[in-house]
Parts: structure tokens; C-alpha cells; sequence
């Protein structure tokens, strides 16, 4: 999406805008386009089997990643693809339009893990790390949220104590995406407990080394081809230069991390949402009552224009937000306001798909009921609903 206002001055010095243009460029629709092909070509055939065994679709994540779809933001100096956040989030939206299982993984990559590494990264991390996480050859995962610290993140117990050439790590991190298939953990612990949450910091900790103790898989209402759990660390030895950034960083890394993160929730959000919407439409002019398509019934007439109308809403903040971080502008509130009205539109398009199918939409076969299990969790993480609008109002008022 280009964002273009002409504007021109008249004589009672009011400004008219005579020119507002929403057109994607060519190489965002071929990239729209490469990411709907893969996603109906590769992904779908085994969405609904994968699902229902909640099976880590490793073989799809390796082709995401040789198309570069698992860096798609990131130089090409460090194996990225060099793209906008207007393409990630088309990409995005049409890979999850399939399986928003596949669809957070790619964002946890994307928006978590390359992004936080090639803004605060030394040259020798990216090098490192960065490199094989943007091509796909490794998969990396975000530890922020702990059993006593999930929306309230200040509140870290995992603690780094410095001892000569390594920080010594022990805690317990929860919920964590990609964590029984990462490779590289990007984790928050706190250094300095004396000065609060500007005492945590970030470590690059690599899932093979001694004392990493993976939980249980967890299982699931949604998402179930994307693993969960948590992981323990018990006297982990983390090298000084893994380290990322300084000590004391790890707040504001979270934090920044997550803003852009939510522009990935909110692309998901709308691919979920989508789904729901088109599979209503195609449905309500397949089933008859009556006589004829239900489709030409008013009270389905309502249901998919209110779709509609909510997902094209979603869409142009996701957009929005994905623009002011393209153009180099300040997104909080517009990341926040992206992921709060997606999410929330996922929900409900998703209901309203069930509800268009009848008893069809309560059975695996038709999708939607997937659509709506996949849609609850991201009404949640990456900040709870709540939290988005805490952020909002935060944003708001400092106006």
C-alpha cells in the first residue's frame, strides 16, 4: 500500500486533498500473490490433519524460510530479504488465511526474534545468529512471559548472575512459541534486581546447551500445529558476548520488540478473519433454503456485510500501523489499535462464519471451526486486549 496526499491551497485558505492513493505496488501484490500460492498449494493440504495432531509443521517452515518469507524484513547483508512491513504483513495475512498456525510462527521469526537481533545485534551476533534465522536454517523463539509475569512483564524472577566469561541463568519462562522447535531462545533476565525492570537484560541462549529443560507441549484450544511450552533453565552458561545489546536493555527490547510484533498479530488476526468471511460467502451461495441460496436471505445479507465491514476496518489499521513503521514513525498506538481490532474482528468473523454454516460449521471438515479456535488466542497474547487498550489510552494522553 503507497500512502499519496496531493494537497493544494485554495483561496479561503482551507486545504483540499484532491488525491488519496491505497494501490500496492507491484512487488507487494507478487509477494501477496507468492505467499497465497504457497500457503493454498503447500500449507493447506495438511492443515486439518496437522491440527487435529498437533504437529509442528517442520518441512513448511524450511520451504517458508528458503523463500524468504522467515526474514522478510531483514538486510540482505545478514541473508534477509529486504522487504517493507507492508509485504510481511500481506504475506502474513495470506499464509494464515490457511493456517494461522503456520502464520505465528512466521511472525515469532519475523517480528520477535530478526528484527530485535539486527536492531541491537552486534555485528558478530547477526553474523552468527542473525544469519540462519533470516534464510530458515534456524528457528528462534521470544522468552518474556514467566508463571508470576505475563501481562505485568516487569515483574521477572529469571535471574543472569555474572561470573567471569558467562552469565549463569536460572528461572522459568511460559507460553513460549517455536519453544520445543527453536533453535535460538531470546531471553530476558534480570541482571541488576536492584533497580527494577530497568535491571533486565537479553541473551541469545542456544537451545543445546546444558541446563535448558523443555516443558511439556502444551495442548492447546488453537493453533495446534505450533508448539508451545516452557522452558526451565538450571545454571545455564550463557557467554558474555551473548549478551544482546547492554546490560539493562532487556526491558526496552521487549517492549519495542512487541510494537512491531503486534503489526505480525494483526496480520494473523486478518488472515483468520478473512478466511471466516470468504468461506461464508462461498457457503451462502452453495446451501438452499427455502428454495433458493440462502445468500438471498436479508438476515445473511447483514451477517457478511458487518464481515465486511469489520475486516476491511482491521485492514486499514494493520496497514496504517505497518505504514508509520515503513516511514520510519512512531506506531505504538497504531500497532495497538491494529491488534485490539483484529483480533477482535477474528473472533467475531469467525462466529459468523459458524453461524452461516449451520451444523456444517461445528464439524472439521468445513474449516471454520478451526478458523474460530485459532482466532481466541490473539485476543490474547503478544498483549492481552486489555493491555492493548491500556496502551491506546497511555498514547492518547500524553497528547
Amino acid at each position: 500500500m503507497v500512502k499519496v496526499f496531493t494537497i493544494i491551497q485554495t483561496s479561503n485558505l482551507k486545504l483540499k486533498i484532491i488525491q488519496m492513493n491505497f494501490d500496492l505496488t507491484e512487488e507487494q501484490i507478487a509477494i501477496r500473490d507468492a505467499a497465497r500460492d504457497f500457503a493454498e498449494n503447500e500449507i493447506a493440504p495438511s492443515a486439518i490433519e496437522r491440527d487435529k495432531n498437533a504437529e509442528f509443521p517442520k518441512d513448511i517452515v524450511k520451504k517458508l524460510g528458503e523463500l524468504g518469507f522467515l526474514g522478510m524484513m531483514v538486510s540482505p547483508e545478514w541473508n534477509g530479504a529486504g522487504m517493507d512491513t507492508i509485504s510481511y504483513v500481506l504475506a502474513v495475512e495470506e499464509i494464515s488465511k490457511v493456517d494461522a498456525s503456520v502464520g505465528v510462527i512466521m511472525s515469532v521469526n519475523n517480528s520477535l526474534v530478526c528484527y530485535g537481533i539486527e536492531k541491537w545485534g552486534s555485528d558478530e551476533q547477526r553474523n552468527k545468529y542473525l544469519k540462519p534465522l533470516a534464510s530458515g536454517e534456524k528457528l528462534g523463539a521470544f522468552c518474556l512471559s514467566e508463571p508470576e509475569a505475563g501481562s505485568d512483564a516487569t515483574q521477572q524472577k529469571t535471574t543472569a548472575v555474572k561470573e567471569g566469561d558467562y552469565y549463569v541463568l536460572n528461572g522459568m519462562k511460559n507460553w513460549i512459541t517455536n519453544g520445543i522447535s527453536a533453535d535460538y531462545y531470546f531471553m530476558q533476565a534480570v541482571t541488576n534486581p536492584e533497580v527494577g525492570y530497568k535491571g533486565i537484560s537479553t541473551f541469545i541462549v542456544e537451545k543445546n546447551w546444558d541446563g535448558i529443560e523443555l516443558g511439556v507441549k502444551e495442548d492447546k484450544l488453537g493453533i495446534r500445529s505450533s508448539d508451545t511450552c516452557s522452558i526451565g533453565l538450571n545454571n545455564v552458561k550463557v557467554p558474555v558476548e551473548n549478551l544482546l545489546g547492554e546490560e539493562g536493555l532487556g526491558f526496552k527490547f521487549a517492549m519495542e520488540t512487541l510494537n512491531g510484533g503486534r503489526i505480525g498479530i494483526a496480520a494473523q488476526a486478518l488472515g483468520i478473519a478473512g478466511a471466516s468471511y470468504e468461506a461464508a460467502v462461498k457457503y451462502s451461495k452453495q446451501r438452499k433454503a427455502f428454495g433458493k441460496p440462502i445468500a438471498g436471505l436479508q438476515a445473511i445479507q447483514f451477517k457478511l456485510a458487518d464481515m465486511a465491514v469489520k475486516l476491511e476496518s482491521a485492514k486499514l489499521l494493520t496497514l496504517k500501523a505497518a505504514y508509520k513503521k515503513d516511514i520510519g514513525e512512531k506506531y505504538i498506538k497504531e500497532a495497538a489499535m491494529a491488534k485490539l481490532m483484529a483480533s477482535k474482528v477474528a473472533v467475531e468473523n469467525s462466529l459468523e462464519a459458524i453461524q452461516v454454516h449451520g451444523g456444517y460449521g461445528y464439524v472439521r471438515e468445513y474449516l471454520v471451526e478451526r478458523y474460530l479456535r485459532d482466532s481466541k488466542i490473539t485476543e490474547i497474547y503478544e498483549g492481552t486486549s486489555e493491555i492493548q487498550r491500556i496502551v491506546i489510552a497511555r498514547e492518547l494522553l500524553k497528547a
